[in-house]
């Protein structure tokens, strides 16, 4: 069984696409664990639609060059992330409809982009090739995970207290706007390192499938970062085994094991699983 395990990672190009996941499992589920906190939990999904024109311009302009390409990805993220809320603020409407309207013209704005420039792959873009990943990218999900621990780890008392209590952070002028930002930011950080492995329609598969299930296994919220990070380390390996064998995409792949761990958290899973309804004496 160890050598079944173990056999697919004889390969150089299996074993840099396990590096770059493990790398993004460690860093994106914990920004996961505060979306579902902050109830923010599609505000990944806009990001992921939203990054898309940014990357589209830096690959038009530097070709497929890792760093134009993420550069370009978190310009967008950002303006998507920070236009919807100033719209919401002068208008008076809500923030969730003010991000449906950005992220699908930022959507539609990334295909036109792309398909007006011969040579750049739409679906490479959007679906990623976690097999294809070279040393520069490594560098960057590398670099995106590092960052992106630092910076929570010296953000994470003031966020935690702004997730849980806004209004207090406001009151006693903890500038909550600020942590806010980070977090926003650190959040598209993470989805724009993705997209080379995973694409930019499942960069977020990492970050927030790990963090539904673990809901499902702590009450405290440490316990479900451990439980995500862990979810999704497992994920990455058990989604490079399966394309291996089974000869599907890789990414794909990845986050189908994803969604398996959550379907049997959901079902078992010791804090409001399917089971204890099932079972009342449980």
């Amino acid at each position: 069984m160890l050598d079944v395990l173990l056999e697919p990672f004889a390969l150089g190009f299996m074993r840099r696409a396990l590096a770059g996941c493990l790398a993004l499992s460690v860093a994106a589920p914990p920004l996961g664990v505060f979306l579902v906190l902050r109830r923010m939990s599609l505000m990944s999904d806009v990001l992921q639609h939203g990054v898309l024109p940014g990357i589209a311009v830096g690959a038009i302009v530097a070709g497929l060059s890792v760093w134009a390409m993420g550069l370009g990805g978190i310009v967008a993220g950002l303006t998507v992330a920070m236009m919807a809320g100033w719209l919401a603020r002068r208008t008076g409407g809500k923030e969730d409809s003010q991000l449906a309207g950005m992220y699908l013209v930022a959507l539609a704005a990334g295909v036109a982009l792309i398909s007006m420039q011969h040579g750049i792959d739409l679906t490479h873009l959007l679906f990623g090739n976690v097999l294809a990943v070279d040393d520069p990218a490594l560098v960057g999900m590398a670099a995106a995970a590092t960052v992106t621990l630092l910076v929570l780890s010296v953000i994470w008392r003031p966020l935690v207290l702004e997730s849980l209590d806004p209004g207090f952070v406001a009151a006693t002028g903890g500038r909550g706007g600020l942590w806010h930002l980070l977090f926003l930011t650190l959040v598209v950080l993470c989805v724009v390192s993705g997209f080379v492995a995973l694409g930019t329609l499942m960069a977020v598969g990492l970050m927030m499938l790990p963090a539904i299930a673990a809901r499902h296994w702590s009450d405290s919220l440490a316990g479900q970062v451990r439980a995500a990070v862990l979810v999704a380390c497992l994920s990455s390996f058990g989604g490079l085994v399966a394309s291996y064998y089974f000869n599907i995409p890789a990414g794909p792949s990845i986050v189908l094991t994803a969604g398996a761990f959550w379907i049997v958290s959901l079902l078992l899973g010791p804090r409001a699983g399917l089971w204890r309804q099932a079972i009342p004496s449980a």
